[in-house]
């Protein structure tokens, strides 16, 4: 799939923006702050419906207006797509082929992107939570069944968390209001468990070879699914509700004390071992580059193998941040394959036959040209 046409109106530093793009490299130029990320961050919005930059909204609109408006038409194997998703200051509004979508989990996944930021290379290093958005984000990109119960988890999880406080103040003292949220708690926990255990195994299988090209045959990459209640390898749904009954018999007497939920997949982790070696405790930076890009690549393959179609790949300001081998196998797998929208000061030092042929383009305080 490749996106064909974008508009932008009054998004972030753009009053207005059209633009036509191939299935190719397309190469946006500019010096910082002139609106190049803002270009791939409205990309990912179109198809994400949230921003991989910040999770208020409102930083979205330009200043002083009232929404701002993305559209876009996506080519996919079976013929053109016209999206749209209007941010106001209410809320969002996203249609796909001119027809509105009641929940924001239907429209998810008409558009498939993979973005990687400098801030991706913590995806290793970084905290927990940087990890379980990875995995959230990704999943749900393939599976709007996830999102949905994702969706519906975090709302128990709230409701929960709000009664445990009320048993803490002693406001409540009816136990039985727990053992009910509880109940749906453990069932959608159980859920998300299972889908994040598939797609770590899935994500695992396409990262290793990917890592060992990158390494020469030198390293190992595993990857673990770390959950915060201990399930061992059990994948089976009614064998994990089971496991979190009895965690939660365990804790029920301290989370009351505590008036925090303090289980389930908010507080999994993933981690990442080369040569067996935990990487983000004993890995150089070299290997948490590495790690992290061999599982952005394995991701586009993941997304291909499920949906049948390559995804669309941002590179956002990341090269500069790769040493030239890494550039290259970045460049070389990616190389006719993925539409690929790449953000950089310049070019110059990366000689690589794909951002010969590139279409480019140039950013300048919100206003984007095709340099032909």
């Amino acid at each position: 799939m490749y996106i064909q046409q974008l508009q932008l109106k009054n998004y972030r530093n753009y009053e207005v923006l059209e633009a036509q793009f191939e299935n190719k490299v397309n190469v946006i130029l500019g010096e910082n702050a002139q609106g190049k990320t803002n270009v791939m961050e409205s990309i990912y919005v179109l198809a994400m419906a949230k921003s991989h930059r910040t999770s208020n909204d409102k930083e979205l609109i330009s200043w002083d207006k009232e929404y701002a408006k993305i559209e876009g038409r996506v080519k996919k194997q079976h013929g053109s797509l016209p999206l749209q998703l209007i941010i106001s200051k209410k809320g969002k509004k996203a249609k796909c082929n001119h027809i509105e979508q009641q929940k924001l989990s239907q429209y998810i996944g008409n558009m498939n992107v993979v973005m990687f930021a400098p801030e991706d290379l913590n995806l290793v290093k970084g905290s927990p939570q940087v990890r379980r958005r990875f995995i959230d984000m990704e999943i749900g990109q393939v599976s709007p069944i996830y999102l949905h119960d994702m969706g519906q988890y975090q709302k128990v999880l709230q409701q929960r968390n709000h009664y445990l406080k009320l048993l803490q103040t002693k406001k409540q003292t009816d136990l039985t209001m727990l053992d009910v949220l509880t109940e749906q708690f453990i069932q959608l926990a159980a859920k998300i468990i299972v889908k994040r255990f598939e797609f770590i195994q899935l994500l695992e299988k396409w990262a290793v070879p990917i890592h060992k090209g990158i390494s020469r045959g030198l390293e190992t990459l595993k990857l673990e699914y770390k959950p915060s209640v201990e399930v061992s390898e059990e994948r089976c749904l009614s064998k994990m509700i089971e496991v979190f009954e009895q965690k939660y018999f365990k804790v029920k007497n301290k989370e009351i004390e505590r008036g925090i939920t303090l289980f389930g997949p908010h507080r999994d982790d993933l981690l990442f071992f080369v040569n067996e070696r935990d990487v983000q405790t004993f890995g150089s930076q070299g290997q948490q580059r590495t790690t992290a890009l061999s599982v952005k690549l394995a991701e586009i393959e993941l997304i291909r193998s499920e949906i049948g179609e390559y995804p669309i790949l941002l590179l956002d300001d990341v090269l500069s941040e790769l040493d030239d081998y890494r550039q290259s196998h970045l460049l070389n797998t990616i190389q006719g394959k993925v539409q690929t929208f790449v953000t950089t000061t310049s070019v110059e030092g990366i000689d690589h036959q794909t951002l010969k042929e590139a279409a480019t383009f140039s950013v300048e305080v919100g206003k984007m040209s095709q340099i032909q």
